[in-house]
């Protein structure tokens, strides 16, 4: 038998071998709770309030955060039980040609996401600077976690978990986040806080939608992580306990800091830096942040390599590079918007997925055929007419309920109805069914 490398490995059509499968239940655990925490997070606590209250953004984040990691833990079920790439195991459900155009706009959001948390990590460390160093080097920080977080990406899911995630990143975050925490509790009467009202500019639903917004957006990449598990139980578990300790976590810091911040989301980064002694605790997460643009990187390679037949690595470097490049130049109000709808797009298509995984081919793919038009997934032309119309019907719905219904929330109603309209045309229409 022909020995696989660790560059075969990653290969996205390619299964994950038994071997290579390493990755333990503490693993994504580990993995899973870094990615949950950061910069990002506790921005979007922060603009829970003053809409909400603090008791209703805390259940609001908690309804989110529950819902948005179960479903997230699933997606890595798929991963671990096919031992594909997102995009390879997208296959079976959209068509061989058909997964293309995930993996084209996956790419192109992943690059916007990376660029994005680039921007963050450098405003976070100049504003450091400046307050305590007193001397602004924008582009000095932006190059200084490009660079380090396409370090990360070229070592490889397995390196990055094991040498940087368990030795010390996760202690990094622990620390950080601890003392956070320990300031707000020690500095600000939390009580009070409790006792001011929303000023109802947000709905509980609208709430929901903006937490369960986070662990979504990671949909399109957990499958590329946990393909180098060593069972979809422990995935699954890890990947949904991590991810929901952390976006609870950090959402609801969010939200208590940009109270005692008098209600303003833009000053929350200096009302943590005040309240944190100098912002040691903001260092401490800044530096494990690059985790999250590894992430972005690693899984825009990944996509890419599904449709071309490059080295990961080389299309590693070329991505850390794009990001970089794009975060020098580009403001972030350019693409913001244009970010939040290309995720919006994923929330129905995981429905349908999820669904095609689960009950309709009973977690049982042939993956022989995820490469050949002729196999079980070419459908018509290698496209799957149902799952694109099912799709559609879900991004549909997400517009639908924001610009008319905006106060129930537009992701789940988009998931559900995209899983729900899947499973009624699959009743109608045959289709092959590996098993």
């Amino acid at each position: 038998m022909t020995e696989i490398s660790d560059q075969d490995a990653y290969d996205p059509l390619v299964p994950v071998p038994e071997n290579k499968r390493t990755l333990t239940l503490r693993d994504a655990f580990s993995l899973w709770f870094s990615l949950g925490i950061g910069l990002l997070v506790l921005q979007a606590g922060a603009y829970l309030v003053p809409g909400l209250s603090l008791g209703e953004g805390l259940l609001a984040i908690v309804i989110g955060s529950v819902a948005g990691a179960v479903l997230l833990g699933l997606a890595g079920v798929v991963g671990a039980d096919t031992g594909l790439s997102t995009m390879g195991a997208l296959r079976p459900t959209l068509g061989v040609r058909g997964a293309s155009v995930a993996a084209i706009l996956n790419v192109i959001q992943l690059v916007g996401w990376g660029a994005f948390e680039i921007i963050a990590m450098r405003d976070a460390a100049n504003t450091l600077s400046t307050n305590t160093l007193h001397f602004t080097l924008p582009v000095l920080w932006t190059l200084v976690f490009g660079v380090a977080a396409t370090g990360l990406a070229v070592m490889g899911p397995l390196s990055f978990v094991r040498r940087f995630l368990r030795h010390w990143g996760l202690w990094l975050l622990l620390a950080g986040a601890a003392w956070m925490t320990y300031a707000l509790l020690a500095d600000h009467n939390l009580a009070a806080a409790f006792a001011r009202k929303g000023d109802g500019s947000l709905s509980l639903g609208g709430g929901i939608d903006l937490v369960i917004a986070m662990p979504l957006s990671w949909l399109p990449l957990i499958a590329d992580y946990a393909r180098f598990g060593k069972s979809p139980g422990a995935v699954f578990k890890g990947s949904t306990l991590g991810y929901l300790l952390a976006n609870i976590w950090f959402f609801a810091l969010g939200a208590a800091y940009a109270l005692v911040a008098a209600g303003n989301p833009d000053q929350l980064l200096l009302s943590a830096l005040a309240t944190t002694g100098g912002g040691l605790a903001l260092l401490l997460i800044l530096i494990d942040e690059t985790d999250n643009v590894f992430a972005d990187i690693f899984s825009a390679a990944t996509s890419l390599g599904s449709l071309l037949h490059f080295r990961i690595r080389h299309l590693v470097i070329g991505f850390g590079v794009l990001c970089t490049l794009i975060a020098l130049f580009v403001p972030m109000a350019e693409f913001m918007s244009f970010l939040y709808m290309i995720g919006s797009v994923f929330t129905p298509l995981y429905g349908v997925l999820l669904v095609d995984h689960f009950l309709i081919h009973k977690r049982q793919v042939a993956v022989p055929d995820i490469s050949r038009i002729g196999g079980a997934y070419g459908f018509s032309y290698g496209v799957h007419i149902s799952a694109f119309a099912a799709w559609a019907a879900g991004i549909a719905t997400y517009y639908y309920v924001l610009n008319l219904l905006p106060t129930i929330g537009a992701t789940l109603p988009a998931f559900f109805i995209a899983a729900v309209s899947y499973w009624g045309l699959a009743k109608v229409f045959a289709r092959p069914v590996v098993g």
